[in-house]
């Protein structure tokens, strides 16, 4: 299988020392996510992990009644399949392709084998899940003290920071579940910040035209996220 020249589009893949990406790179193999898929269900023990590259996928709480609610995104900076080597091996949540992409594809065991090495990949992967927590933990109360505004800039903000360009292709019906809100609230919010020029939206096509004033407008919770992600994965996370 050839070894992906492009691992270093995933942040935890580019930090890793040497030694630990040797045993890696011939194991990875790269696949095209496609909008919608799911990679992991409720319950469902996941025998691969995936470290995307230019793709986005959401981690949602899913109800009995089929509503459901983001928790959190992965991007290019982290891994899908933390339940694997945390030793849970499932987990309620649900894990579907938000923005289509490549990733890099790991079975799950062998994550496990690099992990219990207790090296810098341990290490690397132990502080990625810590960023989570915080993501996961600050989305909950962003949902109950903001309003849809002020929620809906931090999920453009945490999307367009986890891609190449400032383009979504995002339906507003989709948006409102992945906020857990009505979709009449999204699309009053998309309408204000058009008109106020911030975006521009047809037809499931989301552009950001003015990234300084949607993160005038965002609450707290986009900066707290992005600052634990910035202070937890940087090379001094392997040392």
């Amino acid at each position: 299988m050839p070894v992906p020249c492009d691992f270093q589009q995933n942040a935890l893949l580019g930090l890793l020392p040497e030694e630990e990406l040797s045993r890696l790179l011939p194991n990875l193999e790269k696949v095209t996510l496609t909008l919608g898929q799911s990679l992991c269900e409720s319950g469902q023990q996941m025998k691969h992990v995936y470290f995307p590259l230019d793709s986005i996928v959401s981690l949602l709480c899913v109800m009995e009644n089929g509503a459901s609610t983001e928790i959190a995104v992965v991007g290019y900076e982290g891994v899908v399949g933390v339940s694997l080597f945390m030793g849970g091996e499932t987990t309620p949540s649900r894990a579907i392709v938000q923005s289509a992409g490549q990733a890099l594809r790991l079975k799950g065991h062998l994550l496990k084998n690099e992990f219990y090495r207790a090296g810098p990949m341990q290490r690397l992967l132990l502080r990625y899940t810590q960023a989570l927590l915080t993501h996961m933990a600050q989305t909950a109360v962003c949902n109950r003290h903001h309003n849809v505004d002020q929620q809906l800039c931090r999920w453009l903000l945490l999307s367009i920071d986890r891609l190449p360009g400032n383009e979504l292709i995002m339906t507003q019906e989709l948006i409102a579940n992945m906020l857990g809100v009505r979709r009449e609230g999204v699309t009053e919010s998309a309408g204000k910040l058009q008109r106020a020029g911030l975006i521009s939206y047809h037809r499931g096509r989301i552009n950001v035209l003015d990234r300084p004033g949607l993160e005038a407008r965002v609450c707290e919770c986009y900066g707290v996220v992005k600052e634990e992600y910035d202070r937890l994965l940087n090379h001094n996370s392997v040392m």
